[in-house]
């Protein structure tokens, strides 16, 4: 694990005896690995894509808004929204990636403050770790809501070939998702904390434990 003086501005303290943070990464990068290492030794972990698809469940508002622009076609029978019809139009689509985000991201924003702010109102002896799984928290400004902002990472060619392995996508295709999202330099200048899971599991799971240990002592510090 790599920490770092993270280059965000704006960023409030809080005062409160929960620690945010965010656990971010490109795609297929390891995220879920590292949150559910993270979830095992005791924090609260919150998958945004989780959250997501229950805003978007038939009858919900999002699942109307996003009805209404991508109509019916990508509807399964029982009028939930097929992800494998949609993913190709919104990564091929800025316009509709950009509608998608805006539409999506308030709400799911607004989902997990309700719930960090449960979880300070229960009390309880610390440490309290609230983690966020989201893989776009710099890009849509959200960096600011939490106390540590943890970045998940590999090297392009694994990246790749993972991607392909877990959706059946060509190299090309894969490449073209990857390429719609912040770089991983960039996404590395917010870090406080840097996890490389280019390498084997094992790796990764020891790094993921340090970075618990180290998240204790950093909650610990904030009561």
């Amino acid at each position: 694990m790599t920490c770092s003086k993270s280059s965000r501005s704006g960023k409030s303290p809080r005062r409160n005896s929960v620690l945010r943070v965010a656990l971010t990464g490109g795609i297929a990068c390891g995220k879920s690995v590292v949150s559910r290492i993270l979830a095992e030794k005791g924090c609260v972990v919150l998958s945004s894509d989780a959250t997501a698809h229950a805003l978007m469940l038939p009858g919900r508002p999002a699942w109307k808004a996003v009805v209404a622009r991508f109509g019916r076609g990508i509807l399964r029978a029982d009028r939930t929204i097929d992800r494998a019809r949609l993913g190709p139009i919104v990564f091929a689509d800025p316009a509709a990636r950009r509608f998608l985000d805006r539409l999506v991201h308030p709400l799911v924003l607004a989902k997990h403050e309700k719930a960090a702010r449960r979880l300070e109102r229960a009390g309880g002896g610390p440490p309290r770790i609230f983690v966020v799984e989201a893989a776009l928290t710099i890009e849509a400004g959200y960096a600011r809501h939490f106390d540590r902002v943890v970045v998940v990472h590999c090297g392009k060619a694994e990246q790749v070939r993972r991607l392909r392995l877990r959706d059946g996508l060509s190299g090309r295709e894969a490449l073209r998702r990857i390429g719609t999202q912040m770089s991983r330099r960039e996404k590395l200048a917010h870090a406080d904390y840097a996890i490389d899971t280019s390498g084997p599991l094992a790796g990764t799971v020891e790094e993921a434990e340090r970075l618990y240990a180290q998240l204790v002592r950093d909650a610990e510090l904030k009561i």
